[in-house]
């Protein structure tokens, strides 16, 4: 971390989303047509919570959502985010109701998600203040954000606030399926001025057409100056100045149950060590570490 990152502060500030998950575990194919045993959950997620979440768990002590959520189920999501050491700072929508992913995971722990984005690309930038970065040390944007006009200029907004206070951005292209649909060459217009980009291999072969992870990685550090691709199974690769730099091996899970939210463990895992001093290699190394707790749990948050 430079000079100028510890001097802006040690909080975390995440703009992104909060989502009501509806947890599907099968453990045989879906029989089209007919019913399918499940395990079936109802619980607090979305990305930019997940994130927020995980690196408190990971040992960072000062850390902040914006968010904006229905009113049917704001004090839900307000209080699960507080228990978990979060700071809420929820935006409530009186007329559309919060998100909702229904999350199907099979017997691999592989998810596949149908997604309500309800309230979440619906955050203004009204919801927004430059206070809010007071004493943050990073600010981290989901990319669900950069899908939608007014989510969009909110995300857009606070990355160029937090530039001019020498705060350093981190962006997670949250979605291969929603960033096909917007097309990556928009997508990386939308995310220019991030510090770091943080997506898994599909996205980066989807913003480099580059079908090797460590290829794309490479190429996208010479768009942003750092990139940390999470390959699952595989790890991650972290580059910089059009070169890798660093691979970190996963930790192995005996027992894999839900691969929901991994992503987002190893970004709060990777974030709350880059905030005490971590470079990036180790920081890649504590994702690692929080994705693999994450895949051993039913859900994208941590156990409480």
């Amino acid at each position: 971390m430079t000079d100028a990152e510890q001097a802006a502060g040690s909080g975390l500030l995440v703009v992104g989303d909060v989502v009501t998950d509806v947890v599907a575990l099968h453990g045989s194919p879906l029989t089209h047509g007919t019913d399918t045993p499940a395990r079936i959950r109802s619980m607090p997620g979305g990305a930019g919570a997940n994130v927020a979440c995980w690196a408190v768990r990971s040992g960072c002590r000062e850390v902040a959502l914006l968010a904006r959520a229905g009113a049917e189920s704001a004090d839900w999501h307000r209080d699960a985010l507080e228990r978990a050491g979060v700071r809420a700072l929820l935006a409530v929508d009186e007329e559309v109701a919060t998100a909702t992913v229904i999350s199907l995971v099979d017997a691999t722990a592989e998810r596949t998600f149908l997604t309500d984005s309800g309230a979440v690309l619906r955050l203004a930038t009204e919801d927004f203040a430059p206070s809010m970065l007071d004493g943050m040390g990073w600010l981290h944007l989901s990319g669900y954000l950069l899908f939608a006009a007014t989510s969009r200029a909110t995300a857009r907004l606070a990355l160029r606030t937090a530039r001019e206070r020498g705060v350093p951005v981190s962006v997670d292209p949250a979605s291969a399926g929603f960033l096909a649909e917007l097309g990556p060459k928009r997508f990386l217009e939308f995310a220019e001025g991030a510090e770091l980009l943080l997506p898994n291999a599909d996205e980066a072969r989807l913003l480099t057409g580059l079908p090797e992870p460590t290829e794309a990685a490479a190429e996208l550090s010479r768009v942003f100056p750092r990139v940390v691709v999470t390959m699952g199974e595989r790890g991650a690769v972290v580059a910089a100045g059009g070169v890798v730099t660093g691979r970190v091996r996963a930790r192995p899970v005996r027992d894999p149950v839900d691969s929901t939210g991994a992503g987002d463990a190893f970004t709060g895992g990777f974030l709350a060590a880059l905030l005490t001093g971590a470079d990036d290699r180790a920081a890649a190394a504590e994702g690692c570490r929080a994705g693999a707790e994450a895949v051993a749990t039913v859900g994208g948050r941590p156990r409480t």
